[in-house]
């Protein structure tokens, strides 16, 4: 019987892996993967996942293996400045700095540290009951007992579902495009990630690495036009996006809906938790998705720093967690909205750039302090 088991190797689930092992518990990950192989795209770890990245002593493997962001931007369709967030104060202030990275290199970073040894690919859940303990069955056939559960396998949680039986999935009524493209970008571009709004549109990009550019397209879902391509809606922008979109492959692009999690009344039951996507889903207009399964996984260490009964760690968690990712799932929402306005753009471009820069810094320093 395992004493711990982790479902999904995600960033969060890899993330607690590593924090368990900090703390010498006996644990396995489970992944439904065949291979941690570089699918998906990129994404941008921020200053709060990087100072829990820095404890774990990840934090340079992470830097190098991705590029050092110092600050965001908001355009129109022609680089005209809406607002700026600069992060070179905050960098100083918390010793880490936002780094974009490819998702797979930073799962890869993340499950070598925790070996192998550890980690069940190949294992995509199927039922989980409540015995005893928990009985967990795999679509591999497999079948194992498991003391502890951890479910961090996603907005689709299978975990969630069956245990809880809750979870209502939102459609923000707007499809986004992700793309990697290896794309040459100027040198003004090259530490700073910037998303431009149109009308009902915007396009974002950060460069990786020397060559890798990850970028990402966002329209209302009810101007898509079937057997359309992502560059068709895009014309009217500057033409470093055109640029960008004619060099990225076909085969490089992911297209999904924009969906998150209303939130759930309980994220734990008798031995069990969930974290991360399967708890707490947030669009990605924050850029936080990722970066509050990491905060979960480091604030359930810390509990369990001071008490080693996971019941009372996971009832102490989600009092401690609950606000901060409610207030993120609600504002990612409300700004995933307001910049997909099809009217009154240029509107709503002159009032937020009446926004001092100061109240943009101290919003997103509510974001990247840690809780504990």
């Amino acid at each position: 019987m395992n004493s711990i088991s982790i479902i999904g190797a995600g960033i969060g689930g890899l993330t607690l892996g590593n924090i368990l092992k900090q703390h010498h518990l006996d644990f396995t990950i489970y992944e439904s993967a065949p291979e941690i192989k570089p699918v998906g795209a990129g994404i941008m770890m921020a200053v709060n996942a990087m100072q829990i990245f820095d404890k774990l002593g990840l934090k340079e493997k992470i830097e190098n293996a991705g590029n050092k962001i110092n600050g965001i931007s908001i355009t129109d369709e022609s680089f005209k400045l809406i607002s700026n967030t600069n992060v070179l104060e905050l960098e100083k202030k918390y010793n880490s700095c936002n780094v974009a990275i490819h998702r797979a290199e930073l799962q890869k970073i993340l499950a070598e540290s925790i070996g192998v040894e550890n980690i069940k690919l190949n294992h995509s859940l199927n039922t989980i009951q409540k015995k005893e303990n928990y009985v967990l069955q795999f679509e591999n056939e497999t079948t194992i007992e498991s003391k502890i559960v951890f479910g961090a396998d996603g907005i689709h949680s299978k975990i969630r579902n069956q245990i809880f039986k809750t979870g209502k999935i939102r459609n923000a009524k707007q499809i986004c495009w992700r793309g990697l493209v290896d794309f040459e970008l100027p040198e003004k571009y090259h530490h700073e990630a910037f998303e431009l709004w149109g009308k009902g549109k915007r396009f974002g990009f950060v460069r990786l690495s020397n060559k890798k550019v990850y970028w990402y397209a966002l329209i209302n879902k009810g101007n898509h036009k079937f057997n359309s391509s992502v560059i068709d809606y895009f014309y009217d922008f500057d033409p470093l996006v055109l640029n960008i979109l004619e060099s990225t492959l076909e085969k490089n692009i992911i297209l999904n809906d924009i969906i998150d999690l209303s939130p759930i009344p309980k994220w734990y039951s008798e031995n069990l938790c969930l974290i991360g996507d399967a708890a707490h889903a947030t669009t990605p207009n924050m850029g936080q998705g990722a970066c509050q399964a990491v905060e979960d996984a480091y604030v359930i260490g810390k509990l369990l720093e001071k008490n080693k009964d996971f019941n009372t760690v996971f009832k102490e968690f989600q009092e401690i967690r609950r606000k901060k990712v409610d207030y993120i799932v609600n504002t990612s929402w409300k700004i995933g909205q307001i910049s997909q306005w099809e009217n009154g753009n240029s509107l709503r471009n002159f009032l937020m750039r009446l926004i001092p820069e100061s109240v943009n810094q101290k919003l997103v320093e509510k974001v990247i302090q840690l809780e504990m």
